[in-house]
């Protein structure tokens, strides 16, 4: 249910393949993004998606019930998928819900289609967001509006996600993936050094 492909020239596409759950994450799956994001050390550029029309809905439900929601695993992937030095694109194809928003934030770039939602309904299921994931949200669109989304519950259009800055750029469907190739050209083409170099000082 998580596809890996790694190109001659470095770039590593994950994509979550679970379209008939809305791509809700089970425990295994949020371990083997984890796992995959702790061995990309060597990827020169790295593009994260899904298939269908949602990105991710979360937590499996079953799972969430079951003690998956409070899981330490979440926090695992999100630290795994920032500590890769190369540049990441969160091609996202669809919705973004709940626990999905952690491995999303820790991208360096985030794409959306035109009907996705963004949503985080922890205070209403009751649980606490991990804390990278209100730490990062507020880095890239302040206190306010992190709260709108975390403690308001609001789902926001990927309009609102693009005025705010959840989202750097709204593309078409059939122009998703290509935009995120075009992004990533430069550094599949650059010295590594270099091109981790910049991702540091910009971070």
């Amino acid at each position: 249910m998580i596809g890996l492909e790694i190109a001659d020239n470095g770039l590593w596409t994950i994509t979550i393949n679970r379209p008939e759950k809305a791509n809700s994450l089970t425990e295994a799956m949020l371990t083997e993004l984890a796992e995959i994001a702790e061995r990309a050390q060597e990827a020169r550029g790295l593009i994260l998606t899904g298939t269908g029309k949602v990105f991710s809905a979360g937590a499996d439900l079953d799972e969430a019930r079951a003690g998956l929601a409070t899981s330490p695993v979440w926090e695992r992937l999100s630290a795994a998928m920032a500590a890769v030095p190369c540049l990441k694109v969160a091609a996202l194809n669809g919705t973004l819900a709940g626990g999905a928003n952690g491995m999303v934030l820790a991208c360096d770039i985030r794409l959306s289609v035109p009907s996705a939602k963004f949503f985080y309904p922890v205070m209403k299921l009751g649980y606490l967001p991990q804390p990278s994931d209100a730490g990062r949200m507020t880095a890239l669109i302040g206190p306010a509006r992190t709260k709108i989304i975390l403690a308001a519950g609001q789902k926001i259009t990927a309009q609102e996600a693009y005025d705010y800055g959840l989202v750097d750029r709204i593309v078409e469907p059939e122009e998703l993936m290509g935009t995120a190739h075009e992004l990533l050209a430069h550094a599949l083409e650059a010295k590594p050094e270099i091109a981790a170099g910049i991702l540091r000082m910009c971070r």
